[in-house]
């Protein structure tokens, strides 16, 4: 670890050290932006003086709908230093979407990608101030005015993120972390994970999401090393990116991971700079696992975590036993237990799966907003996952399912029931219900299955409305019209039966 746990404060102060201790090493790449640690923190400090100027600061939320870019990385910390809360959006949400959560944010300011103005216009509440960035805008990594003063530090008790989740309803939920957990979390991960300042990470999956957060932003100005940005996902970008960046550290998801070995390019491209690679956001199979060990020679690491949880909360160790179809260990000063799934009180034995519950200086200060949600997640301490795990018998924790009904598709958290209030919302639907089964390339996929209210709807019709009012990623790989839906003895949905009858392809019989 390159500084005692709990060192830092804020991730601001991360951002302030490596500048102090190396200004001149390269900190940031993305296409033709390249920045040192020096230009870096002035571009932050900047920001965070434009933003103080415009009076917002503690108590105030900023949103960024932005793609992967310089910008959002400079954003992300100026927001912090400014003493606001940063609050990171999905720039692929629909206007329906957005909306309820640009309206539960309550922004003073929504930093937006320029392209993004009619999403940025429709969707946030009317009088909100917006700042656009990009193309024939405001350039954040080109700073105006005077030298700006060394970074303020934000009191590490007050709030960081404000990080949007979806909740078993499919309504979004917002996590409120603090400073001192998102900063604590960084250094509990290094405990397990080292880095160092020769470290050149790559960050692919999408920035305005937590696990590339906390994996490629925060973990590059911790250890002082260089973050090399992909714009936008494709196998062959990332190859040429390893190779010619001679990347050490690569973070991504096992769909990531999956292409990268299909690509045509994989078996030609030099990846001996590797030195550890992090697997997250899904499980990944011990198939990818062993096929990605064997031919590069570079040990993939999973962890465990959830946005509530700062995000992390175990993993396979770098230099230490790992385990294939593990999640790995607890981080440092983290519990973690297995309870009952009727009370959550009763601790389980190794062995036997129940819901697993965590305690620990990274957890989150609430959802915004949902005090009723917040009593019932944190409970005397502990953060209930709502994920059903075991511990085998080394203290490595297993994930078996997941207690809510939540759908891990290529990396993204998708929950059926806000596919299925779309589907409610069509003419012509009687019911509807949406699962999500195993699928070898995306982790799972989302199997869709309509009731028409006067026989089957074309299922063009239902793909076009669907794709009027969801991100692509929530889209249905698979629908299929049913006379009615199985029900329980209770008159639920039997998504259980669902989920047998989703697993077998339809030209076969069930």
């Amino acid at each position: 670890m390159t500084e005692p746990l709990g060192a830092y404060g804020s991730v601001v102060e991360m951002l302030e050290a490596a500048a102090t201790r190396a200004p001149d090493h390269p900190a940031l790449v993305c296409e033709q932006v390249e920045l040192t640690y020096a230009r870096y923190r002035d571009c932050v400090a900047a920001l965070a003086a434009d933003l103080a100027r415009d009076g917002i600061g503690a108590g105030d939320r900023v949103g960024l709908l932005m793609g992967n870019s310089a910008q959002i990385a400079v954003a992300t910390f100026g927001v912090q230093a400014a003493g606001a809360q940063v609050v990171p959006l999905n720039p692929a949400y629909t206007e329906s979407e957005l909306g309820p959560v640009l309206k539960d944010a309550d922004l003073a300011l929504l930093i937006h990608d320029a392209g993004l103005e009619e999403l940025a216009g429709a969707a946030a509440p009317k009088g909100t101030r917006c700042l656009i960035v990009g193309p024939g805008a405001r350039d954040l990594t080109q700073p105006t005015g005077a030298p700006p003063a060394p970074l303020s530090l934000p009191d590490p008790q007050t709030l960081s993120t404000l990080q949007y989740t979806g909740g078993t309803t499919g309504a979004a939920k917002g996590v409120d972390l603090r400073h001192a957990a998102v900063a604590v979390n960084v250094a509990q991960r290094e405990a397990l994970l080292p880095t160092g300042p020769d470290e050149r990470v790559l960050a692919i999956t999408p920035l305005f999401h937590v696990y590339a957060v906390a994996m490629g932003l925060y973990l590059a100005a911790n250890c002082g090393g260089t973050l090399h940005i992909v714009p936008k996902f494709t196998a062959a970008a990332v190859l040429r990116d390893i190779e010619r960046h001679r990347i050490t550290f690569l973070s991504a998801s096992p769909t990531i991971f999956q292409a990268l070995l299909r690509d045509p390019a994989f078996a030609e491209t030099d990846l001996s700079s590797l030195r550890v690679c992090s697997s997250g956001s899904s499980a990944l199979s011990a198939e990818v696992l062993h096929r990605w060990e064997e031919a590069t020679g570079c040990a993939i690491c999973e962890g465990y975590g959830q946005t509530e949880a700062g995000p992390v909360l175990t993993y396979n160790a770098l230099h230490g036993p790992r385990r294939a179809g593990t999640v790995g260990v607890p981080v440092p000063a983290t519990e973690i237990e297995i309870v009952d799934t009727d009370t959550g009180l009763v601790p389980l034995a190794p062995g036997a799966a129940g819901e697993i519950r965590a305690r620990g200086p990274q957890l989150m200060a609430g959802y915004r907003n949902r005090p009723e949600e917040t009593a019932a997640t944190l409970r005397d301490g502990w953060l209930y996952t709502g994920d059903i795990g075991r511990m085998d018998d080394a203290g490595h924790l297993v994930i078996c399912d997941r207690k809510k009904d939540m759908v891990v598709t290529a990396g993204y958290n998708v929950f059926p029931r806000e596919i299925e209030e779309v589907l409610f919302a069509m003419p012509g639907v009687a019911d509807a219900a949406v699962v999500g089964v195993a699928d070898d390339y995306r982790g799972e996929m989302l199997c869709a299955f309509v009731v028409g209210a006067e026989g089957d709807l074309p299922e063009e019709r239902i793909r076009a409305h669907l794709a009027e009012r969801l991100a692509k990623y929530k889209w249905p790989r698979d629908i299929r019209c049913l006379a009615a839906l199985p029900k329980t003895a209770v008159g639920k949905t039997d998504k259980k039966e669902l989920r047998q009858v989703a697993s077998v392809p339809p030209s076969e019989p069930a």
